[in-house]
């Protein structure tokens, strides 16, 4: 028998709200239980006293298995119905937080105390916990990162590419539009121009597609608007800079800024375990000097954001021996990473 409950230690996380910028909370709760179980916690601070989390049994381990504390609002309790553990986090990605604690348990239990546990915030807007986690990096061999992929090895993962387009205009009476200039307008016909546009694609992961996650403009329904913006996501499969320079085409009937990038990235195997490309992104790329990164997790993407998030908790107990399985091929190809 595990010493450690994955499901009772998953709901009581889950029942903390960490949506991105109130971690806190979670954090101290997560820094606590782990010490408690014995391990060597360092808080590594990242911004408004929100910390990730860094557990370690042994001073030089070789192989971390991490994913993020943080969650999409809003915050919603957990819940256990029909094999089924729901709430904000049961699969991003605290249902896995919780396996992947338990596998370290277990590996602990059968002597073996080179693997170490990494949670940081901010994944689900901007990574800022993965750039701090990256910049204080233990020099661990293998990275094993947790998303929800159906209890399957990643072998690849999309990046992303945010941009910014505004337009400026000129306000004026919506009685006289002649006298101003609409910046929505422009807006709307730089955005139309996008659907038009070619993007690049990738034999594993297919083509680049966007959405449109944000729009701002205007002041009142009777002022011709003077500003309007709106934020793109690109799910990306090769250079950003290829999908940025189309975009930047739309100049100067808007300007574009980008926000964030993140790119694409290939991901190490292990035979026998199932396998599969994602069209999602994750903080790997952000985590580049934590070792080769692997990428596996219960539940799946398609209901992670949505009010009806959850993972079955067969899953999350399958997933602790696979976890088991991938740090004890980690630990035993320490010198064959790739």
């Amino acid at each position: 028998m595990d010493s450690l409950d994955p499901v009772a230690f998953a709901r009581a996380l889950i029942d903390i709200d960490s949506t991105t910028g109130r971690e806190q909370a979670a954090g101290e709760w997560l820094a606590s239980e782990l010490e408690s179980l014995g391990y060597t916690v360092q808080r590594q601070p990242v911004a408004d006293d929100r910390f990730n989390v860094f557990a370690t049994l042994d001073p030089d381990p070789q192989v971390v298995l991490s994913t993020h504390i943080d969650c999409v609002p809003p915050h919603i309790p957990s819940d256990i119905r029909d094999g089924r553990l729901f709430g904000r986090g049961a699969c991003d990605a605290k249902g896995i937080l919780a396996a992947q604690v338990a596998a370290v348990e277990r590996l602990r239990a059968a002597g073996e105390r080179r693997a170490a546990l990494l949670f940081v915030v901010g994944e689900e807007r901007g990574s800022d916990g993965a750039v701090v986690a990256n910049a204080t990096a233990s020099p661990t061999r293998f990275l094993i990162n947790g998303e929800p992929t159906d209890n399957r090895l990643g072998i690849a993962t999309r990046g992303n590419l945010r941009v910014r387009l505004t337009a400026t205009g000129r306000a004026a009476h919506s009685a006289a539009p002649e006298h101003g200039e609409s910046a929505i307008d422009k807006l709307l016909d730089a955005l139309i121009r996008v659907r038009g546009m070619r993007w690049p694609s990738d034999p594993q992961l297919g083509t680049t597609f966007y959405s449109i996650g944000l729009i701002d403009g205007g002041i009142a329904p009777n002022v011709i608007s003077p500003s309007a913006s709106a934020e793109l996501m690109f799910r990306i499969v090769g250079s950003p800079d290829d999908v940025l320079e189309t975009v930047r085409t739309l100049e100067p009937l808007v300007s574009v800024t980008e926000v964030l990038r993140v790119p694409m990235v290939h991901l190490h195997t292990v035979a026998g375990v199932d396998a599969a490309v994602f069209p999602f992104t994750t903080d790997i790329p952000l985590l580049d000097r934590w070792g080769t990164p692997l990428l596996f997790g219960p539940g799946s993407f398609l209901v992670a954001h949505t009010a009806e998030e959850h993972v079955r908790l067969d899953e999350v107990h399958d997933a602790i021996g696979t976890y088991v399985t991938l740090a004890r091929h980690c630990l035993d190809h320490g010198d064959h990473g790739g």
